[in-house]
């Protein structure tokens, strides 16, 4: 038989081979991350008909070279184009993505790690980062509970959204910061009732609470003082604050005149009424028992708390009952009546208490500094010179609080820093103390109206507390770490997504499924894994990688397969042609 007859049969088979793997290539044109497949040829073993002789100088003959015959061709290697990078198709998805570089994800069916170029992920119903064709676990490091960072050690399932990453901690409001301009004209801050401004804050527990601040103008334009009025919770319910703390006790000037409203009030003895004598309060019956002259306290029935209201409204005070009977007044005593007592300031309570009591000293007619006898006893108006409260004073030099003069926040006269701390702790329950900064506030003309507020937080944004965060959305960062968003405004660490780098990644064995295992060739993982930017490669979300076949190098090579094969099969027939001229030798 003719030698060419089988070369011929080998060039089809070889041919065939190619266009299997073409065929291969084109078929996945569109399959996610796919690298296509190139076939090269090798000769068959060659027949030698005669060796190689060399010159032999005695005979002056030269040299004649080998005669051999080949006898076909064979496949010599099917090569995968691993390392070309495909086009990147956009889909939106955050969980698609995209490696630019030589790296491949580490994935795992449980039992064994895969390598993959195809990014295409979800979260399964445990929580799990998968690959949504198959489910096989995305690997990658965890963080390390104690330090929050990622522990790069051996690669791990990535549960990103496991009940624990759900939500986010609260936190208890630490800090906070007042600024803004106060201006000394804004009605508000001369008032009796001051310029209200709220901080809302956190307890540990994440519920929201606002401390209801009050800033009013002293006698001097640049002093101010600030004290807590008022707690309220979230759903607007006032909170005890008796054992709170703001400042200390601290005394403020105040140049003003309490009138009685002779229109509507009268007094008849220690009697307030209306004038057509209906009683609105007797300051015999308002006093608790246990109470001195240096320490009245006032009854805390319902009774007692509508008689001290319509008392202070008579007077036109706006604010506070409390505000009002801290009120204080400065008396001398000139002996009138035989009156003694120690000159000094007096608040409204301590004067009521002992008008109620007939002692002195007591409040002032406009014709005598003391009186002494009931009859004549003219609570009409009274001359206020400042009042006692818990909290402090703000004093503002240049318009501001810092500086190289020596601006500050003064308690009890005392010059302090520029913070005050609201002492909520000795409430009780998930309450903590809030340290307040009032170093950005300043006392400037802004057209009458102060924009003086208060912000959780300090002003780099430390300890403003939160509530409870709902994961909000997770986001792949270009390094492979995966992060949390939550509601509350707080971001955590889930993960890292790791990658294997391979010394031959050509070596790497088609496992299926867009998946490749290692070979002796292509070298092992080490179970660790890399980081992706070590070696210059990134990972893009919304992005998937596309098949790097070349559809037109691909249909080149179909031409030449198509044409090598039928010339391959012209050998055979031609062959056949040879022999069947030889048979017909004989006839």
């Amino acid at each position: 038989m003719m030698r060419s007859l089988f070369s011929g049969v080998s060039g089809l088979k070889t041919h065939q081979t190619r266009m299997d793997v073409i065929g291969n290539n084109i078929a996945n044109v569109n399959t996610t991350a796919y690298k296509s497949s190139s076939m090269v040829f090798s000769e068959l073993i060659s027949q030698t008909t005669q060796k190689a002789s060399g010159p032999n100088a005695a005979t002056g003959t030269g040299g004649v070279n080998a005669r051999q015959i080949g006898l076909g061709v064979r496949s010599g290697a099917i090569n995968m184009n691993i390392t070309g990078q495909g086009a990147a198709q956009s889909t939106g998805n955050p969980f698609d993505v995209m490696i630019s570089g030589s790296s491949f994800f580490v994935v795992s069916d449980g039992n064994n790690n895969f390598f993959t170029r195809d990014g295409s992920f979800y979260v399964d119903a445990a929580g799990n980062l998968a690959m949504t064709s198959n489910g096989y676990n995305v690997m990658g490091w965890q963080v390390d509970p104690e330090t929050m960072d990622i522990k790069q050690d051996t690669v791990s399932a990535l549960r990103i959204m496991s009940q624990a990453n759900m939500t986010y901690p609260p936190e208890a409001t630490s800090q906070a910061y007042v600024g803004g301009i106060i201006d000394k004209f804004d009605t508000d801050v001369t008032s009796s009732s001051g310029k209200a401004i709220n901080l809302n804050f956190y307890d540990a527990l994440g519920y929201m609470y606002t401390a209801k601040l009050v800033i009013k103008q002293s006698a001097s334009v640049n002093e101010y003082s600030i004290e807590l009025n008022k707690l309220l919770d979230a759903g607007g319910n006032e909170v005890d604050i008796s054992k709170a703390t703001f400042g200390s006790a601290t005394n403020q000037k105040i140049n003003n005149t309490s009138t009685l409203d002779n229109t509507a009030y009268r007094w008849n003895a220690n009697v307030l009424e209306t004038l057509s004598g209906t009683e609105v309060c007797n300051l015999a019956n308002i006093f608790d028992a246990a109470s001195t002259a240096d320490a009245p306290v006032f009854k805390t029935d319902e009774d007692t708390q509508k008689a001290l209201a319509e008392l202070a409204k008579a007077y036109g005070y706006e604010g506070k009952i409390d505000d009002f009977m801290n009120l204080t007044v400065e008396l001398k005593n000139d002996n009138t009546g035989g009156a003694t007592f120690t000159d000094g300031t007096y608040s409204v309570k301590q004067l009521f208490y002992n008008q109620q009591a007939g002692t002195h000293p007591c409040f002032t007619t406009p014709a005598a500094a003391i009186v002494d006898a009931p009859a004549n006893w003219g609570m009409a108006s009274f001359d206020t010179t400042g009042r006692n409260f818990e909290g402090a004073m703000l004093v503002y030099n240049d318009g501001n609080l810092t500086g190289e003069k020596g601006h500050f926040v003064g308690v009890n006269g005392v010059a302090t820093n520029q913070t005050v701390t609201l002492g909520l702790s000795a409430l009780g329950g998930n309450f903590s103390d809030i340290t307040i900064d009032f170093s950005t506030s300043s006392m400037f003309d802004n057209n009458g109206t102060c924009t003086v507020g208060a912000t959780a937080g300090n002003l780099k944004g430390l300890g403003m507390g939160r509530k409870l965060g709902d994961m909000s959305g997770v986001s792949i960062q270009q390094n492979g770490m995966i992060y949390a968003a939550y509601d509350n405004g707080m971001t955590r660490l889930l993960g890292q997504i790791a990658v294997a780098e391979f010394a031959n990644a050509s070596g790497l064995e088609r496992a299926g499924e867009n998946l490749y295992s290692a070979t002796l060739n292509s070298g092992e993982f080490d179970g660790i894994g890399t980081d992706i930017t070590a070696n210059g490669g990134k990972m893009t979300t919304g992005q998937l990688e596309m098949s790097n076949v070349d559809l037109s190098a691909e249909f080149t090579e179909m031409i030449t397969t198509q044409r090598g094969f039928q010339a391959n099969s012209r050998i055979i027939t031609v062959s056949d042609t040879l022999l069947e001229e030889l048979t017909n030798l004989k006839r």
